[in-house]
Order: structure tokens, then sequence, then C-alpha cells
């Protein structure tokens, strides 16, 4: 595949929610391993300096660059509207200081974030929030494309857009223009849909891709058990594609075909401790180096 750059997630090797997954790891490490596995970029990691001056120096020291980060909104409550927006402009501009073109986007009102929830149910958005939603994904989305990025909405478990109906009416009710969408794969199978017929009905709003695989056993555990997000992902619910039960070749058959540019970032949420992050960073490439051949 032509005008492909392959990436991967420092959240491999230090988790950004659950802070003592991976706490020992230094910046300096997880970029060396990186580098050493022959990826070209990386999303923004809490061991990495804010600095942009900073951060660009130890990057360009392992020929690596910035991809994007993370940024939650909350843009369903009408009460924190601008303050949410204000955040979200100076998220914006951090990551076009660091020649970013995308940013991540999750509406967490609701969500796996608020760990008073004793429950995994997620309270469906009313059509009251979900117009707030969109004017607010809206008003991001022209400051993104007025610099010259793009809002990538994820879609992402034990959130208020996670279903395959919650994505479809995201994608219905946000203009194409100005909301493109994360394609999650590990997500996608996640929330309860067929991740190759997520990418082929809304190919054209992909902008940026993420690849995770998903082990069935765990997320059989997680919806008999009912537990909540963090305690699947404690428990290995994601791993490196070609470790679970996803089916990559016609996903990348399908990307081929499309003939799809851009970022393709490898993602795993698994403890270190038990899952070395090195060793499931090269089994990731050697997978997908064969099926997308």
């Amino acid at each position: 595949m032509n005008n492909v750059k392959y990436g991967i997630s420092a959240i491999n090797w230090v988790n950004e929610d659950i802070l003592e997954m991976g706490d020992h790891y230094t910046a300096e490490q997880v970029l060396s391993d990186m580098s050493s596995l022959g990826y070209e970029g990386t999303e923004f990691c809490r061991k990495f300096p804010r600095n942009t001056d900073a951060l660009q120096s130890l990057l360009g020291s392992k020929n690596m660059v910035l991809t994007s980060q993370w940024k939650s909104v909350h843009f369903t409550d009408p009460s924190r509207r601008e303050a949410e927006l204000q955040a979200f402009r100076e998220h914006a501009d951090f990551l076009k200081a660091m020649g970013c073109k995308y940013v991540v986007t999750c509406e967490t009102g609701n969500a796996f974030e608020d760990l008073s929830l004793n429950s995994v149910r997620i309270e469906p958005l009313t059509d009251e929030q979900w117009g707030y939603l969109v004017e607010g994904l809206h008003e991001a989305g022209r400051y993104c494309r007025d610099n010259g990025m793009k809002l990538v909405y994820h879609y992402h478990g034990e959130t208020v857009v996670e279903s395959g109906e919650e994505i479809a009416r995201l994608m219905q009710s946000t203009d194409p223009e100005l909301v493109h969408m994360l394609y999650d794969t590990g997500h996608a199978y996640f929330g309860g849909s067929d991740p190759l017929h997520i990418m082929q009905t809304y190919y054209d709003r992909i902008a940026y891709i993420h690849l995770k695989d998903v082990r069935q056993e765990v997320l059989d555990w997680k919806r008999t058990q009912g537990v909540r997000f963090r305690d699947a992902v404690r428990k290995g619910v994601f791993t490196v594609p070609g470790d679970g039960c996803i089916d990559f070749a016609p996903i990348f058959r399908e990307l081929k075909a499309r003939s799809y540019e851009g970022w393709m970032i490898i993602e795993a949420e698994q403890d270190p401790a038990i899952a070395d992050p090195v060793h499931y960073a090269r089994k990731a490439k050697e997978y997908i180096e064969q099926v997308s051949a």
C-alpha cells in the first residue's frame, strides 16, 4: 500500500487512564522501542514533555513524529460549551505547533471517564443532547479546518457513540467537511459492529485509522459479568492485530482497493507487565506486512 504511514500508540507502553499500567516507562525508552521497530509516528503520551521545542527535539532524535493526541470533550452539556471549545482550541494549537494534521476527539459525557458510575450502561443522549454535540463538533471542526487540520471523531467503548446505530447517527448528523471519522477496528468490534462493514459504509469519512484487535473470550467475560471498560482493559480485552478474533485480511484488501493514504496507528491497551510492548509491537508489524502484501 503506497502512501501509508505506520505508527504505534504509546498506550501500548503507558496507559493514559489506568495510571499504574506502565508508569515506570520513560519517554526516551518508549520512543527508542518504537523507532527500533521501524515505526514512524506516535500519539502524545503523558510521559512526553509538553514543551513543543523539547518534544520536537526528543521525537527528532528518534526519527519519529507526533501524529495526534486524544481530546475528550463534553459538548453535550451546553453550560460547558465555551470552556470546552476554548480548551479544544488550545489543544489544537499545540498539535498544530507539532505539525499534526489530526485532532482525535471523543465526547465523554456520561462515559467511561466517570468512575462514580457503578453500571456499564451509558445513558443514551436525548435528541437535545445530540443537537448540542453536533453543534460543538461543528464549531471545533471549523476551527480545525481553518488551521489546516481535521477533527477525527473516535467512537469508543463505554461512551455515548459506541454502537453501530450511534455511529450512524453521528455520521448522518454532522457535516463531512467538518467532522471526519477515526476508524478504529477494535472499538467497532467492541461496540457490537463488524469492522469491515463500518469501514465500507463510512469510508469517505475516514481520515485516520487505529488498528487494534479483540480477545473474544475477554469481551464475552465483560458482557457476562457486566464489568466496566477499565476492568476489561486490565483483563486484556484489546491486543494487537493478528492476536485476536478480528480478520484483518478483508479489511486490508478493501483499504488497498480504495487506495487509502494516511496514518495507521497500532493500538493495544494491554498491561505491559503481562504483554511485553516490544514483543507485541513486533508481532503486529509482522502480521500487517503479511496481510497487506
